[in-house]
């Protein structure tokens, strides 16, 4: 294997991903390093076909196996056999907490595109302007024109299924035809629209659902057993999607097994070199060379890869000339909103198992006098669905005979369910730190967060959960329950901010090109990145800011080499 590239990507998820095929359809070598095993579409999706009654336990996890999992099991995301090995072993791969922080990883080619909930959102002028309005974070330094383009470009290539809506604060974008709602969801739509004015609409995510093709991929078939990897290719993938398209033009190497821990620093021409890598199964150290790196490693590991980088020139980790680098942990807070039951649908029902719900968009601080909230600053949506109980709530009937064997063949009442999610603020004091007291296997720092939902994301909540109440009954539904679950960071699984773009490389770590401003050939472009959060999932930003930073790093590369 050769030691030298024009281009290093540390990652190979949603954003690894699209570097990887953008930097080598421009025509550079680039290699890929992924920390974790080999996946390759379809044939690395073991659990696709299986059926729960075809697992032992009926496919739940047995107390020894959730012992592995003692901090991922906390937020119920790991489950069930089917998807368990995309997550990692705590104990394997720990982590430290002053305040906990439930921080979800899956170490495999592909990442987190693999298991993540393909919601994709545009944010709008109303997030990239949030920190200049109110005073918290620093300011953006693009606006929604900058990304506008490049998020038409990665939807016409992901697929997103949605409906245009002619919403300011959300706009709309390239989409395949939106999954449509159900009976109750419509009623739903209706009747929020009716007393609100609110628009409730099919969430839009990165499922194909028309018969255009897209890299051997096809339409959603409705199984509801994404997280187990598609063989379809139905929803995007880095695995079904973009390494494809990078491997096909011949200038691609993706070497697993690969743990970056360094990017190495040359003074005297102010730019990076290369890389450190250990072999994650021989623990073989190993250096890469490259005139170009992109970190995509996770909002996380990327911050934690940049700290460790340390030189003369940059003692506290690699371009933290603003000491801004591990701080402004942002991630969405969720679990807060209310369900309730329905009458006068029992005649109804609905086709497969649609793996997507209802979007509400936001609806409070839209910078209007009519939506303004001031018992806190920015906003919430709402994502959440109706289905049709099942007959697990015969058990406690107590029936026998003829009925009974009638009662458990039909489904059971309807039922709704809506929950917030929530922008969190960017506070400085949210932050992560490495702990070279507590090294890994690999004898690298351990992360050790300290971060928490402050008094803002608290009076944001109580609002979430009584505006979920008042549209559920207003819309006709009954016994209605609210539900507030605090979680912790990490939750939201959007991890975001701990090496923020900004205009002045006193308060930030990145420019507006997502390079690091004492090192431009070093570039940034997953969740650290991010200078707010919005309350939209933020992975189609993600892909758009690095769709647009690899193609600025190839226009610089290609001028340099002239």
């Amino acid at each position: 294997m050769k030691e030298t590239y024009d281009a290093i990507v540390i990652g190979s998820g949603i954003t690894g991903g699209w570097a990887a095929k953008e930097l080598c359809e421009g025509g550079l070598k680039t290699l890929v390093l992924e920390r974790g095993k080999m996946v390759k579409h379809i044939e690395g999706y073991p659990t696709m076909h299986v059926d729960p009654w075809d697992q032992e336990l009926k496919g739940e996890l047995s107390v020894e196996e959730l012992k592995k999992y003692p901090k991922q099991s906390r937020t119920k995301y790991i489950a069930k056999k089917e998807s368990m090995h995309w997550f990692v072993n705590d104990l394997e791969h720990p982590y430290n907490e002053k305040k906990r922080f439930d921080w979800t990883r899956g170490y495999h080619v592909g990442g987190r595109s693999i298991m993540w909930g393909r919601q994709s959102y545009r944010l709008s002028d109303l997030d990239f302007e949030a920190n200049k309005r109110d005073g918290h974070g620093v300011d953006w330094p693009i606006r929604y024109k900058d990304i506008a383009p490049w998020y038409s470009y990665i939807e016409e290539y992901i697929g997103v299924s949605g409906e245009p809506l002619g919403l300011d604060h959300l706009p709309d974008g390239v989409f395949e035809p939106p999954m449509p709602l159900n009976c109750v969801e419509e009623h739903f739509k209706e009747g929020v629209k009716e007393t609100f004015g609110r628009a409730t609409t099919p969430g839009r995510v990165a499922h194909i659902t028309s018969d255009k093709f897209r890299e051997g991929r096809t339409k959603c078939q409705y199984r509801n057993r994404c997280i187990r990897g598609c063989p379809y290719g139905a929803y995007f993938s880095s695995n079904s999607s973009t390494l494809p398209a990078a491997e096909r033009t011949g200038n691609l190497t993706l070497r697993p097994h690969s743990i970056t821990y360094e990017i190495t620093y040359d003074a005297h021409k102010k730019r990076a070199t290369g890389v450190k890598v250990i072999d994650a199964v021989t623990k073989e150290k190993l250096e890469f060379k490259a005139d170009i790196i992109f970190c995509c490693a996770s909002a996380m590991a990327s911050a934690s890869i940049l700290m460790q980088s340390k030189s003369d020139r940059f003692p506290n980790g690699l371009g933290n000339d603003s000491g801004e680098l591990g701080h402004n942990i942002m991630d969405h807070h969720l679990a807060a909103g209310a369900s309730g039951k329905i009458d006068g649908f029992e005649d109804k029902y609905y086709y497969g198992r649609k793996p997507n719900g209802v979007y509400i968009p936001r609806f409070v601080n839209l910078g209007d006098n009519a939506s303004k909230n001031t018992n806190f600053l920015r906003g919430y949506g709402y994502q959440g669905g109706a289905s049709r109980d099942n007959h697990s709530e015969t058990i406690a009937e107590l029936a026998y005979g003829s009925k009974f064997k009638k009662k458990i063949l039909e489904p059971g009442g309807w039922r709704m369910s809506i929950g917030g999610f929530g922008e969190c603020l960017p506070y400085h004091d949210n932050k992560m730190s490495l702990d070279y007291d507590n090294l890994d296997q690999w004898g690298l720092p351990t992360i050790t967060f300290d971060a928490e939902w402050k008094e803002n994301e608290y009076a944001m909540r109580k609002d979430m959960i009584a505006q979920a109440v008042d549209m559920l009954e207003k819309a006709g539904f009954k016994d209605v329950v609210s539900r507030d679950e605090p979680h912790a960071p990490g939750i939201g699984i959007h991890e975001m901010g701990t090496a923020r773009m900004g205009r002045d490389p006193k308060t930030s770590v990145l420019n507006k090109n997502n390079q690091i401003h004492a090192v431009p050939n070093v570039y940034v472009t997953d969740g650290a990145c991010m200078t707010s959060s919005g309350c939209q999932n933020p992975s189609l930003t993600y892909m758009a800011l690095t769709a647009r930073a690899a193609n600025h790093a190839i226009k610089q590369f290609k001028a340099e080499k002239k």
